[in-house]
């Protein structure tokens, strides 16, 4: 029996379900197909929650190895991988339980199949059925990438997926790739006690943030004992009974490193390739992005799409709002606005972490937009210095008539937390001054800020006069 629905969302995570759930919200006869194992998304299953539970705990066992700095006598300190992996599996399950429980109400109908469009209205499911619809969201997010790297299809790798899964201590790891994955994670192996190699192709890790907050981390990665090569050329990838190896250059010599495993972290691609896109008309990226327009359009007016599959940035929140704004979209809402690209928020979980909001410095540079900046270091700051968290800066651009905040970089202790200090003043198209005029308590690590925003509004202040 064929059916017919207002809205069905291919993919069940952070863009599919949240545009269903704003769709049946409509009064909308709303359809979710997810074929995949376990429903709930990447995030919850295999991304932002499990990696985030794990470096927590590694951050705590950080800090107990390094008591001592603060006078502390804890004699003993070890990590129990199993009971490690015990509790993660259990939070990720009630996380997991929730969402299953959410998609499983009698607001949606549930299709737990593999499809694929056949025409631009119509999807069939592996079982033969045909289902269709008026409107479409594609959200089926992404899969691990496998680059032409030689030898890396054919040596046994590891992916994000067995790392957070681990139940024991690798003795030694070598790391592919220097995005927030590989460095998250390389983080996490070396505090557990693997032996690890970090090999990036890039100059820096990191590589879409600024070159001076990368350098902050790379200097906290050797300083742990992370074995770090950047600006890099694989050459080859290999493996035997007794682990794998990796050949590369660097600084003109050809270097080997070996390793028990292989952890491939060169990034991921879009999850679109069984799914009937040129029957129903979209057109995709040459990188393999789905194409959208601002109300995340497709090339197919009434498909939309939102997450990972079209981009720009693998990021929850943004596929969040992508997948709300293409409900409302797709049947009328008044009122909408774009999502905003210049209200983008990214942080990474590494230690010290780094944070930036809204533009980088190297965008406006090379935009040719003026612009003020100002920074200050942590290991001048006093909440900072008792909290023995010494490394990295606060960093704040604005423009130079008006002192408007135009992006803010944080590399430092609690660096995803502070930056919220930023998330509405900057929606709000607030000044350095409105800042100011704010109270920021001491001492606190939120008061650094008080020091580039007193910078910038004397410059401001300074070219009136």
């Amino acid at each position: 029996m064929n059916a017919h629905f207002d809205f069905l969302a291919l993919g069940g995570g952070s863009a599919g379900f949240n545009a269903a759930r704003v769709a049946a919200g409509l009064g909308k006869r709303v359809a979710i197909v997810d074929a995949g194992p376990e429903l709930g998304g990447l995030c919850i299953l295999r991304g932002c929650m499990p990696s985030k539970t794990l470096l927590h705990v590694t951050d705590v066992l950080h800090h107990a190895r390094h008591g001592r700095t603060l006078g502390l006598r804890i004699p003993k300190v070890g990590i129990d991988m199993k009971a490690v992996r015990a509790r993660k599996r259990r939070i990720i399950a009630e996380f997991a339980d929730y969402r299953v429980k959410m998609m499983s109400s009698d607001r949606f109908v549930l299709l737990r199949e593999r499809a694929r469009f056949v025409d631009p209205h119509t999807l069939e499911l592996a079982g033969g059925r045909r289902v269709t619809a008026d409107r479409f969201i594609i959200g089926t997010g992404s899969r691990i990438s496998v680059p032409p790297v030689p030898g890396l299809a054919t040596t046994p790798f590891w992916t994000s997926d067995d790392v957070l899964d681990l139940d024991h201590v690798p003795e030694s790891v070598i790391v592919l790739g220097g995005g927030i994955v590989a460095c998250e994670l390389s983080q996490f192996l070396r505090r557990i006690g693997s032996r690890v190699v970090l090999i990036q192709r890039s100059p820096n890790i990191l590589r879409d943030h600024s070159p001076e907050a990368s350098a902050v981390v790379q200097q906290a990665f050797r300083d742990e004992g992370i074995d770090l090569f950047v600006d890099t050329q694989i050459e080859a990838v290999s493996g035997d009974d007794h682990g794998v190896q990796v050949t590369f250059l660097h600084g003109g010599k050809r270097v080997r490193r070996r390793a028990r495993r292989l952890f491939n972290a060169l990034g991921r691609e879009p999850a679109t390739a069984d799914l009937g896109l040129a029957a129903a008309g979209v057109k995709v990226s040459p990188a393999g992005r789905i194409q959208v327009n601002r109300w995340q359009q497709t090339s197919v007016p009434h498909v939309y799409a939102g997450g990972d599959v079209c981009g720009p940035f693998d990021i929850v929140h943004l596929a969040v709002a992508q997948g709300e704004l293409a409900a409302r979209h797709a049947f009328g809402v008044k009122g909408l606005k774009p999502v905003d690209p210049s209200l983008l928020l990214n942080v990474v979980f590494t230690d010290p972490a780094l944070a930036t909001l809204g533009a980088l410095e190297s965008d406006l540079t090379q935009a040719g937009q003026p612009f003020l900046k100002a920074s200050y270091p942590f290991n001048d700051h006093g909440k900072s210095i008792l909290m023995e968290e010494h490394r990295g800066y606060v960093k704040v651009l604005a423009e130079p008539k008006r002192g408007r905040i135009l992006g803010v970089e944080v590399v430092g202790p609690s660096a995803g937390e502070l930056i919220h200090c930023f998330s509405g003043p900057l929606a709000l198209k607030a000044t350095v001054f409105d800042l100011l005029r704010a109270p920021w308590y001491h001492p606190t690590l939120a008061e650094i800020f008080t020091y580039p925003l007193e910078e910038i509004a004397d410059q401001v202040s300074s070219a009136k006069t």
